[in-house]
């Protein structure tokens, strides 16, 4: 006989038994098949092989994986909507006004000026330049935590997701048999399972024990690999079964050097475990004793059939009913649990009949095998990792479904899902409740049940349909015993039920789910090359909390991208409106284009830019996950604020600068009416003013060109208020606080640039460019502060009134 590790292709954590006879039709399930790249932890065996290269298991899955079409990543879908939606209305704008300059006698190419300068104002020209930063800073800040970005736009997606499709083995748990608890003296004791143990056994001690721990140190073939000393007990590697590795490391962390106690007791004969006895025999020369000791492991119930007594509080007693039927309550409990569960016995060999030198004869079995001494229960589990149950919370308080999608048996995957709380305290599935009621699984209502726990045989027999509705009525779901395919299946019902769908896996088994999902987690450490080349993400501590940070980041950087599109878009209004006046009403054109190129791509970038630094606010995590459908990026709330409310404002700063200035040159507003027709007429050298003094075309350009550098300043200003304000959506601004020195950054920045601009010699060729007076810069400042004022005034409302009309007409 054989046993083999397939857990990274089935996602079983024990050591599965190979033979001859076919048992399932299943050849995942079947134990006459050996699977390429799964190793042989004990036993020999000779085989046939079957099928090579694709044809194999492995070859199969990775073809699967290789054959999927993943299609856009929700952040690519937004900015694609985003894209058609900014195109469409500046296009629309750009040949409107086309079409009404050419109709009010505008030349031709004065016309299409207006065409190009309103594109150019409506176009984010640093929006992609924006997007890219946000997500490489976000990359860069979770390999800081752990987590290996491989594709950018996978960041948000990880931020959209509702459900998260997990593995067990690896994954929730620690990819290693652990005991986990013991039973004797007739209570259950539990046993440290923390992935950093320093100790094993229970405080109680006392003479049981001892014999437990003794039988468990002594009938047992694993052993630790030389050279390993100094190297924790939990990481070192042995070679031998996963639960006897598993007992070896527990009496290590128990008794001390287990290579000292076992030289102290030689091992004298053996009879190994086989499938027909289900137990395994030592027998040991025991150290300042003429006797011999005899020690037995096995199946709970076939150990307890060949045992007379058992050791209680260090007293043999008879073996009654009454103690068998504790030990039966308890070896439900145990398995019950999910937990591998093997009993314990001894038996002191009398020296008389089994003197030093007697040759034990392990075919013809010369020694006693019944009426030995029970001892007591161990129970081996994979346990959860530690840091898996608070982050199955905060996903859930976060409104993720966390799945459970394992190739294990649906008992330990129920065992495990309850421990982490994916199934949570007091939830019943179907089963329970017909237990509960002591009727038939069949007359019990599906959706009564809130918790479901589907095998995989059931799976093949569904429809998408049924598979639907389970995943619609059940809120907490554990998929047990699947296969490759079914993991892909899964993962497409959840996506045709509109979820964003989050795979987590370790094994080759994983590989096709995690490449069609929306966005694929692969462990670091114990994954599989395979899985790692299919997954978006990898978790180089394997740890599974590490999403929950993947989840705040992806959240972090939507938010943040609304902020800075928020902000970017708020100026297109003061950017357009100098060329609709200047169409409509005949005034000197208040901003030229180039102007508008320098606040775009100049003033506008860096601060655009610096949200993407912004820290999250208070509700991040308390959220739902946001509808792909109706919480766009970019959304009518959004436009309605920066351009019909914060934009207008802006748009008033600018032209109140304008007339200002040309009001202090004595040009006032009406009689700016129409009189483009003249100032840009190289013919008229003695234009007007309101005073009765004479411009000539030189002289009035100059000032024309100085009004359009103070509209610049001035959206500069009005921007200060925006890039703050445009730090939070709900909170206010005393709340979110000013220590993002980025932005700070920031609003120097674009001043100093603004500054340059003015002042810098030769910008007035080549820009336009020209210098302000120092008051001139002051004239957009009440417009800022009203902003503010303004802003924070919405948000109170939406703080103060969840749900109300500010909330709903301008929460973006």
């Amino acid at each position: 006989m054989i046993k083999v590790d397939n857990s990274s292709l089935t996602g079983e954590s024990e050591p599965q038994s190979r033979s001859p006879e076919c048992t399932n039709e299943n050849p995942l399930e079947t134990r006459n098949v050996a699977f390429f790249s799964t190793n042989a932890v004990e036993g020999t065996a000779k085989g046939i092989v079957i099928y090579t290269g694709d044809r194999t298991v492995m070859g199969r899955i990775a073809h699967l994986a290789s054959g999927l079409d993943t299609g856009m990543t929700p952040i690519a879908r937004e900015i694609e909507h985003f894209i058609h939606l900014i195109t469409g209305v500046a296009v629309f704008l750009g040949v409107s006004f086309f079409i009404i300059a050419f109709i009010l006698g505008y030349h031709w190419l004065t016309a299409v000026v207006f065409l190009i300068g309103i594109i150019v104002a409506n176009v984010p020209e640093g929006l992609i330049a924006t997007v890219t930063v946000c997500l490489t800073l976000t990359a860069k800040r979770m390999a800081s935590k752990n987590c290996l970005v491989k594709n950018l736009e996978a960041v948000e997606t990880l931020g959209s997701t509702s459900t998260i499709c997990s593995d067990k083995t690896g994954t929730l748990t620690q990819n290693r048999m652990t005991v986990a608890h013991m039973w004797y003296d007739k209570a259950i004791e539990e046993c440290d399972t923390t992935e950093n143990q320093s100790s094993a056994a229970s405080n109680k001690g006392g003479p049981t024990l001892d014999a437990l721990v003794r039988i468990a140190a002594l009938c047992n073939r694993a052993e630790f690999k030389p050279g390993q000393q100094d190297i924790p007990v939990l990481r070192r590697d042995c070679t031998g079964d996963a639960s006897e590795i598993a007992l070896l490391k527990f009496t290590e962390l128990t008794l001390g050097n287990i290579i000292t106690v076992r030289e102290k007791s030689p091992k004298v004969a053996e009879i190994p475990f086989n499938s027909t006895n289900k137990y395994q025999v030592s027998i040991h020369d025991i150290p300042n004793s003429d006797s011999y000791l005899l020690v037995m492991k096995g199946a709970p119930e076939r150990v307890l059939d060949v045992c007379s007594t058992m050791l209680l509080n260090g007293k043999e007693e008879p073996l009654d009913d009454k103690l068998r039927a504790d030990f039966n309550t308890a070896y439900l409990e145990l398995g019950g649990m999910g937990e591998r569960v093997l009993g314990f016995c001894d038996f002191l060999l009398p020296a008389d009949k089994f003197p030093r030198g007697f040759k034990f004869d392990t075919e013809e079995i010369n020694f006693p095998i019944k009426g030995l001494r029970f001892v007591g229960l161990m129970s081996m589990i994979d346990p959860p990792r530690a840091a898996v149950p608070d982050a199955v919370a905060k996903c859930r308080s976060a409104g993720i479904k966390v799945v459970m999608v394992t190739g294990d048996h649906p008992i330990t995957a129920k065992a495990i899902a309850k421990s982490v709380g994916i199934i949570s305290e007091g939830t019943e599935t179907v089963e329970d409740i017909a237990i509960r009621r002591g009727i038939p699984v069949e007359d019990v209502d599906p959706h009564e049940a809130k918790a479901a726990v589907v095998h995989g045989s059931d799976l093949r027999e569904m429809s998408e349909e049924q598979l639907a509705e389970i995943i619609r009525n059940h809120s907490e779901i554990v998929f047990a015993r699947t296969s490759p395919q079914q993991k892909l299946m899964i993962v497409e019902g959840f996506q045709k039920q509109g979820q964003i769908v989050a795979v987590t896996g370790d094994g080759v088994n994983d590989s096709p789910a995690l490449k069609k999902a929306d966005i694929g987690v692969a462990m670091g450490i114990a994954g599989s090359d395979v899985s790692k080349q299919a997954a978006d993400m990898i978790l180089l501590d394997d740890n599974f909390a590490s999403i929950v940070v993947g989840v705040e980041e992806g959240r972090l950087i939507f938010d943040n991208l609304k902020k800075s599109i928020a902000y970017t878009l708020t100026s297109n209004i003061p950017e357009i409106s100098p060329f609709l006046t200047y169409i409509l009403f005949g005034i000197p054109l208040p901003l030229g284009t180039v102007t508008i190129l320098c606040i775009d791509l100049g003033t506008d970038m860096v601060p655009a830019i610096s949200l993407a630094y912004e820290e999250a606010e208070s509700d991040i995590m308390k959220r739902q996950p946001r509808d792909p459908i109706r919480d766009k990026l970019v959304n009518e709330r959004l436009i309605s604020l920066a351009y019909g409310q914060i934009g207008m404002i802006q748009a008033s700063a600018g032209f109140f600068t304008y007339f200002w200035i040309m009001a202090d040159n004595g040009f006032w507003p009406k009689d700016l009416y129409q009189l483009r027709a003249q100032w840009d007429s190289r013919a008229y050298n003695n234009v007007l003013d309101s005073y009765g003094q004479e411009w000539t075309y030189a002289n009035r350009k100059i000032l024309e060109y100085t009004c359009q550098t103070a509209y610049f300043v001035s959206i500069v200003v009005v921007q200060w208020a925006d890039l703050i304000i445009s730090k939070t959506r709900r909170n206010s601004i005393v709340q979110q606080g000013m220590t993002n020195w980025t932005l700070n950054f920031g609003l120097v920045f674009e001043t100093a640039l603004a500054w340059f601009m003015c002042y810098c010699p030769g910008l007035d060729n080549g820009l336009r460019m020209y210098g302000l007076r120092f008051s001139w810069w002051f004239c957009a400042l009440p417009f800022s502060v009203l902003i503010f004022v303004y802003d924070e005034a919405r948000r109170y409302c939406i703080r103060r009134w969840p749900g109300g009309w500010v909330e709903h007409e301008t929460y973006y």
